[in-house]
């Protein structure tokens, strides 16, 4: 995601004077909800996992929850890009190739090969 974008979500926030209702709690509960918005798109499917007629709604539902992962960045002063490469760093510790590939067990329950 380029800092574009990024400034686009808080500028349109920042348009209507909405920042000061943007407290970490508030967007935690926002982000789960959009969360479960994406989910309920797959509700009651059974075993349909193509999702190419669902993909407008998946769009819309995934910009809303990562809209509002920018504003809880933005509210508790966290970089994206930072937050995100660490994050990846600690997966790739938690998951080593050697022993995570083609495997969807959890870290704790991963096996050497």
């Amino acid at each position: 995601m380029t800092q574009d974008t990024i400034n686009e979500v808080l500028k349109f926030r920042d348009d209507r004077d909405w920042k000061q209702f943007h407290n970490p709690k508030d967007l935690a509960i926002s982000i789960s909800l959009e969360a479960a918005e994406l989910l309920e798109v797959f509700q009651w499917s059974a075993e349909d996992v193509v999702c190419t007629d669902k993909i407008d709604k998946i769009r819309e539902e995934l910009a809303d929850v990562v809209n509002y992962c920018i504003l809880m960045a933005d509210a508790c002063g966290l970089d994206l890009d930072e937050i995100v490469r660490e994050k990846v760093k600690l997966n790739n510790e938690k998951y080593p190739v050697e022993k995570a590939f083609g495997s969807k067990e959890k870290y704790t329950e991963l096996k050497d090969k």
